[in-house]
Parts: C-alpha cells; sequence; structure tokens
C-alpha cells in the first residue's frame, strides 16, 4: 500500500541540539527547505547542547592534535579519513566560529578569563591526558565569557530562528520510524508522531539524525553498557530513537559500549538522584575529595584515587583509563570532624545530603549501608595508615589530600553513578553518510553529533560541542546534493513552527509598570513585568520564559518574591540555576533603568 504524506520538505532533521540546529542551518543556507523535529516541548530542546559547559574543543597544531587523537582513540581503530575531518574541524574552530556564528571565540589557553564570571579552572582541563605525548596542543574556544550557562546553545537556537522562512521546528513531536524503500533502500522520510497522532513527512533530499544518545533508555543501558542505572546530567529525552530508527533501516552500529560521565565530584559519581530526574553538577568542591574522606562500594572497599582529576568518569586501571562499571551500592564515607568542615561551606545544592546516614561506630555504619563490616574497618584502618605515613599505597592519592579518620561517629552518602552522553550508534563516515553493514553509505541517510559519535575511547573534554558543529555542517551541506525524490504529499502540515518568537506579542502595563529583558538564562530571552514606585520595586511578574522547568522552576519562582523582598537584585542566586537567576534579576535591572530614565507610562509595550 502507497505511502500518504502529510508534508513535504526537502530535507527533515530529526533532533534539535547543537548538532541539528547546525546541519539545519546548513541545509537552508544551501537552498533546502527544512524541517525540524524533537521529541522535547519547548524549553527542553537543545540535547545534551543545553545543558554542557559551552566549551568548544580546538586545535593549536593539526598534527599534533591528530596523533594526541590517535592516542585517545588507541587500541581501538577508527578511519583515518574520520580521524582527519574530526581534527582538521578542529584546527579550523575559531574561523568557523567567527564566520559562522558571528562570534569573535575568547582562547582559553591564550585569553585572560574574567574570574568573576568563570571561577572553574578550565586551564586545568586543556589536556584531559596530559601524559599522552601532544596534548598540549589543545585548546577550548569560549563564545563569551561565561560557562555552563547555555551561551553557545541559544546562538545555534537563534541561527534556526532567524532562518524561519526556510526552517520549520516541531516540538513534542518524536520519531517514529524511519522510511525507506523497499528496493532501492533510499530513506524517504520518516513517521512523526504529532499531536497524539502519526503523520508521514516526504524527505525529498534526505534525513539527517541528530537524536543524540540512549542515557535515558534503560534497557540499552543495561545491554550495551552493562550498567543498572546510570543518572543523567544533560537531557532527559535522549532515549535511543536514533539507535533504534538507524538500525530498522539496516544501519551499522558502533561504539556502543563507550559513554561519557563527569561534571561530579568523583570519576562520574554524583549524590543521589531520583529516579527520572537528572544529576545536579557538582564542580571545585574540595570538601569531598579532601580531609578524613572516602568512597566504598558494594564489598565495603575503596576503588579509586578520591582526589584525582576527573577525567569524564575514566579510573586508571593499571595503567589503562576505562570508566567503571556502575556497582549498586556506593557510599562516601566521612567522620565529624569533616562534616563540620563541609557544613561550614555553602551546599553544593539543596537536599545533596537527603541520604545522609550517621552512625556511632563502624559496625553500625557498616550495617546501616549494607556493607561487610570487616572490610569497612580494614578500609579506614588502611586508610588512616596511608594518610600517616604519606604514602596511599593502594591508589597513588596525593598524601596532603588525606587525613586520618579521628573519633567513632561516622557519616555516609549514598552515590549514584552519571552518564553524561553516549557515543554509541549507527556509524558515519567523513561525509556524514550513515553506512551499512558494508560500509556502503545508506541513501538519503546521515548523521552528525553524539548518536554515532567518533570518541571511541578516552574522551577530551569539550570534543563533542566541536564535533557537533564540524559533522553538523558537513551534514548540512551535503544532503542538499541528493538527486530529489518526488512523491504525492498533501502538505497540510508544512509551515507550522512551534518556536515562538513572542517578538510581536503585548503585555498591556499599567502607570508605574515597566517590561525588563535579558538574554542570560539558560533559554535564552526572559522578559519580565515590574511594578516600580517612589523607588521602590512593588511587584515583579515573570512574562515569557524558556527555562528547563527541572532545573529553573525553583529561581522562576523564589528570586522574583526575594527582589521585591529585599527591594533590590542584590539577592542570592537559587543554587543550581544560577544562570536563570542571573537573567531575572539582569531583566529586574533592565526594567529599573528605564523606570528611573522616563517618566512616562506606557500601555501596550512589545516584548520585542
Amino acid at each position: 500500500m502507497k505511502k500518504q504524506y502529510q508534508a513535504t520538505y526537502d530535507v527533515l532533521v530529526i533532533g534539535f541540539g547543537g548538532a541539528g540546529a547546525t546541519a539545519a542551518r546548513f541545509a537552508a543556507d544551501n537552498g533546502a527547505k527544512v524541517l525540524l523535529v524533537d521529541s522535547a516541548p519547548e524549553g527542553h530542546e537543545g540535547g545534551n547542547t543545553r545543558y554542557c559547559g559551552q566549551l568548544i574543543g580546538t586545535s593549536d597544531n593539526y598534527e599534533e592534535t591528530l596523533k594526541y587523537y590517535h592516542e585517545l582513540t588507541s587500541p581501538m581503530n577508527l578511519p583515518e579519513d574520520m580521524a582527519e575531518t574530526y581534527v582538521h574541524g578542529m584546527a579550523n574552530m575559531r574561523s568557523y566560529i567567527e564566520k559562522y556564528l558571528g562570534i569573535k571565540p575568547i582562547s582559553v589557553k591564550k585569553d585572560k578569563l574574567d574570574v568573576n564570571k568563570i571561577s572553574f579552572p578550565l586551564k586545568e582541563s586543556l589536556s584531559e591526558f596530559p601524559e599522552y605525548t601532544v596534548s598540549d596542543s589543545m585548546d577550548f574556544s569560549l563564545v563569551h565569557q561565561g560557562i555552563f550557562d547555555g551561551a553557545l546553545w541559544k546562538i545555534l537556537r537563534q541561527k534556526v530562528l532567524d532562518r524561519k522562512d526556510k526552517i520549520d521546528v516541531w516540538l513534542e513531536s518524536p520519531a517514529k520510524h524511519l522510511i525507506q524503500d523497499p528496493e532501492s533502500k533510499t530513506i524517504l522520510g520518516a513517521q512523526i508522531e504529532r499531536s497524539g497522532k502519526l503523520v508521514n513527512v516526504l524527505a525529498k533530499k534526505g534525513v539527517i539524525l541528530t537524536t543524540g544518545g540512549y542515557e535515558n533508555n534503560s534497557e540499552m543501558v543495561q545491554n550495551y553498557l552493562g550498567s543498572y542505572r546510570l543518572v543523567p546530567l544533560g537531557s532527559l529525552y535522549n532515549q535511543g530513537a536514533g539507535v533504534r530508527m538507524a538500525s530498522e533501516v539496516g544501519a551499522k552500529l558502533w561504539h556502543m559500549w563507550n559513554y561519557e560521565a563527569g561534571g561530579s565530584i568523583q570519576h562520574g559519581l554524583i549524590f543521589s538522584t531520583p529516579e527520572g530526574q537528572r544529576a545536579r553538577t557538582v564542580f571545585a568542591a574540595k570538601q569531598f575529595m579532601n580531609g578524613s574522606i572516602l568512597t566504598v562500594t558494594d564489598d565495603g572497599t575503596r576503588y579509586f584515587n578520591e582526589n584525582e582529576h576527573n577525567r569524564h568518569g575514566h579510573t586508571n586501571n593499571h595503567g589503562t583509563w576505562r570508566i567503571p562499571y556502575a556497582r549498586k551500592n556506593t557510599h562516601m564515607i566521612f567522620d565529624q570532624k569533616q562534616y563540620d568542615y563541609i557544613k561550614s561551606l555553602p551546599e553544593p545544592y539543596e537536599g545533596w545530603n537527603n541520604s545522609l546516614i550517621e552512625a556511632k561506630s563502624v559496625e553500625e555504619l557498616a550495617e546501616k549501608i549494607n556493607v561487610p563490616v570487616e572490610n569497612l574497618k580494614n578500609t579506614i584502618k588502611t586508610f588512616n595508615k596511608f594518610a600517616e605515613e604519606g604514602n596511599d599505597a593502594e591508589f597513588h592519592r596525593d598524601a596532603k589530600s588525606m587525613r586520618a579518620f579521628e573519633g567513632n561517629i561516622l557519616y555516609a552518602v549514598k552515590m549514584d553513578y552519571t552518564v553524561l552522553n553516549t557515543q554509541g550508534g549507527p556509524q558515519r563516515n567523513a561525509k556524514a553518510q550513515i553506512v551499512n553493514f558494508e560500509n556502503k553509505p545508506i541513501p538519503h541517510l546521515y548523521g552528525a553529533g553524539e548518536l554515532g559519535g567518533v570518541c571511541a575511547n578516552d574522551y577530551q573534554t569539550a570534543c563533542n560541542i566541536a564535533e557537533c558543529l564540524i559533522f553538523g555542517k558537513i551534514a548540512g551541506e551535503n544532503v542538499v546534493n541528493e538527486t530529489e525524490i518526488e512523491y504525492e504529499s498533501t502538505n497540510e502540515l508544512n509551515g507550522i513552527n512551534d518556536i515562538l518568537d513572542n517578538t510581536d506579542q503585548e503585555v498591556e502595563l499599567s502607570p508605574d509598570q515597566y517590561l525588563g529583558t535579558s538574554s542570560e538564562g539558560m533559554g535564552d530571552k526572559i522578559t519580565v513585568k515590574v511594578t516600580y514606585k517612589d523607588k521602590a520595586i512593588k511587584a515583579v511578574e515573570i512574562v515569557q520564559q524558556n527555562e528547563s522547568e527541572d532545573v529553573a522552576k525553583q529561581a522562576l519562582e523564589i528570586i522574583p518574591q526575594e527582589i521585591v523582598k529585599a527591594n533590590s537584585t542584590e539577592v542570592d542566586a537559587v543554587s543550581g540555576a544560577s544562570a536563570t537567576s542571573r537573567a531575572i534579576k539582569d531583566a529586574v535591572n533592565n526594567a529599573i533603568a528605564q523606570a528611573t530614565n522616563s517618566a512616562d507610562t506606557t500601555s501596550g509595550a512589545s516584548l520585542k
């Protein structure tokens, strides 16, 4: 039976993250009419690009970085043209950012960083594996003085909005299946779930898969990674759809075993997080890495150096860096003196210690955390011996970071294993074409980003984002050169765009009310309506925002109230939602500036 199509586009991009936004933009710039779809609702689109550090991998020396990349990949094999294409892209990243993003990039290695905006020691992360011979050829590029604030994502998203005459966006519209010609194996389009109905979208030039990984698919995590549970640090909407759809049309999979943890305290660990929630990022928390503190797992023993630099979850296993299998029962343990020190510092976030257990002896603690008591006693005894002797003979932790446990009172906090992203998925070639088991391109099917990523073993910080930009561009430019296919379509769904620009929306203002805006939030523009009279902030109402509810909800509720209460924007940010908090305060300041500069009142002011 011949399929009925309800929409026709030149190119269909499935997945609105960094790679998808880039692929859609370059396809549109090369004359294509593009549909960009994503399973997430507005405010959650962006994939892991939205939540990551906004660092872009950049090479200072092509030949040296190519050697470094081979060392990172070893002993795994990767087609040489793929490695060369990838590294060549990083070697030209600064010009890419200037030409295509309209930004003069900031070099972490060469430029002075604003410590008030970037407190994280970025320069220490430039070489994630410094023991490799040419790791110092790496640099990070930033699009402004800031990290973990969605800055790059907002630029990529805006590039899509700027092309709304050529790019339509469907949100809350998960792709279910690719549509493939049974004889030629050409990809004709995809079946999309739209408003509870399945619709067929014809893609005359081709489909680009940029759905990210499968870190939120528990079955795939168990089957491919051998872990019972990993808590995501990024998007909750990366659920393996691209892996499933590509497999259905005969794509060859690669790197399925590989993933990255990180953004966490110790080797991919984070404080216990309820099912279905994102892990909260904790950086540079020395109180959890120095002192009378250690981490034990199922058998009550240590298994890594707690003070070691976090290499996206990789631990050193007899000279080889590998991400360990997630264990069921892992706890961070510390004594009263350490706990007092922890409490003397700002909380990493509210609720970090929800699983805190207190015990009056090692025996009681072992029972409460369900580990063998003799093992736990020996672990603490051995740790104390190493601390006193100044030599961790087991894991070579810096002796200066170790202090022997004192007293009988002990504490434990349950830890979970995190996942930043998976690397596995359909294999692609240097032209971004997805290949079959004979290494031949599947006609009209392309891929970019973390879905089938090029990282095959060890991972260098910032390289996934670089990959999104590099292969997103390659895919978007190459797909438009495919031979056009023709099928009948009603085109009834063409022209729909779920991204609300809101530039024409109006808000009624009463006397003494002013609109303020800020683009400092994770979701770009935040607009507030501020009632300001007699030099007092009477009310703050958020009238437009595109923030992620799971991260920003508290800030959206609390910060306006605190500003009114204090009659000032000098209020504390909500822990874990600093970008949103900052944006609200910035928008209120913008409104107050208008109030103080003008005695006029306006009704029906535009959000623009």
